[in-house]
């Protein structure tokens, strides 16, 4: 195999296919990353078992061949060359990489691409478009809800239904949740509901430029995704996913609004003191206005006021700052308004009028 690329061009696809590779054992055969010279083509693709990733970029070829190397080794040297056009060439067990008209040539040990493990391909798959953006931004206000290493399967997905008007993405970890409901057109077609891994999602969020379109297939046990010339795949998580709709309340009695900048900051300041595991803070909701405080520890206390606009009484809540952080760093528009009804029970952070999303927060119990 042997061919000539421009530095830039290889080392984009191979930073893509790098975040679908097993790198927990640099000896395991899904650390490599596949690459076959086909006609005017490089073929690259990588996968964990789990989840995969293919693409195709033109080169100038002069031979064909397929091998197998180390994607993190290849990624290494790759991005510590000089700009411009490099050869590849394989020969014996070894891939050479050589910028032209350099003094450079680096070898790694390769291996027989027939040891690579077969990609998913999906025989006689349907794709339907969505637009980028719109689910692109559906992620952004969910996958973080999602739990981490939870023992309940389920909960480490994001959940995923086809509705009436479009299409509902909702994550929950048991003490928070995101939820998008998003109108699209009448051309997606029926699909059951599924609960997708987060760590796809996120790469499919950082693979899309949020223009244009990408196209989906669902079948009962993958999802695909195609953006531009790169294909890539994950394997659905079984299970029942949660009744998430009884645990949104369907009203709440009163109503604080605020300016996300302002909270985004304060919490900033006064995190900077929060020690606990917890991460516990303490919102004192009044007319005067929202009151944050840490816990009192051996390093001192953070207390910081922002102006508030609401209608009732001193209200006292307890909950892990980076919950309301964190929905708060991708919420649009200027004003947030945090509902309750009492401060043991959820709390619903919505944007202002026009946004199809809300966030859910579950305080902690008040310290004596």
């Amino acid at each position: 195999m042997k061919f000539v690329c421009a530095k830039e061009t290889i080392l984009t696809e191979i930073i893509y296919a790098m975040s679908f590779t097993s790198q927990k054992n640099a000896l395991s055969i899904t650390s490599n990353v596949f690459l076959q010279v086909q006609g005017d083509e490089l073929i690259i693709k990588a996968t964990d078992l789990k989840t995969g990733f293919s693409t195709h970029i033109p080169v100038q070829a002069m031979e064909a061949g397929r091998i197998l190397v180390s994607c993190t080794k290849l990624l290494e040297i790759i991005r510590a060359l000089p700009e411009g056009d490099i050869e590849f060439f394989s020969s014996n067990g070894t891939f050479s990489i050589k910028p032209l008209d350099q003094g450079i040539d680096f070898k790694l040990r390769s291996i027989a691409a027939d040891e690579f493990p077969a990609l998913e391909r999906g025989e006689n798959l349907t794709y339907f478009d969505v637009e980028q953006k719109a689910f692109t931004e559906m992620i952004d206000q969910t996958y973080f809800a999602a739990a981490e290493d939870d023992s309940r399967q389920y909960l480490n997905g994001v959940f995923l239904e086809r509705t009436e008007k479009g299409m509902t993405m909702v994550a929950t970890d048991g003490r928070r949740l995101g939820i998008v409901e998003r109108t699209f057109g009448d051309d997606l077609p029926h699909f059951d509901a599924i609960i997708i891994p987060t760590k796809f999602l996120t790469e499919l969020r950082r693979l899309a430029s949020g223009e244009g379109s990408l196209k989906l297939s669902i079948t009962d046990k993958l999802l695909f995704a195609m953006v531009s010339s790169r294909i890539f795949y994950t394997t659905l998580i079984k299970g029942d996913y949660p009744a998430y709709r009884r645990v949104i309340p369907e009203s709440q009695r009163y109503h604080a609004t605020m300016r996300i900048a302002d909270m985004l900051e304060a919490l900033k300041r006064v995190s900077l003191l929060v020690e606990n595991k917890a991460r516990r803070i303490y919102l004192d909701i009044s007319e005067d206005g929202t009151l944050l405080t840490s816990d009192e520890n051996e390093s001192g206390e953070a207390k910081e006021i922002i102006a508030c606009q609401y209608e009732g009484p001193e209200t006292r809540i307890s909950l892990n700052y980076t919950y309301l952080l964190t929905p708060l760093k991708v919420m649009d528009g200027q004003y947030f308004t945090l509902n309750f009804t009492e401060p043991t029970r959820a709390l619903t952070v919505i944007p202002e009028e026009g946004h199809d999303y809300l966030h859910l927060i579950m305080p902690m119990q008040q310290t004596p």
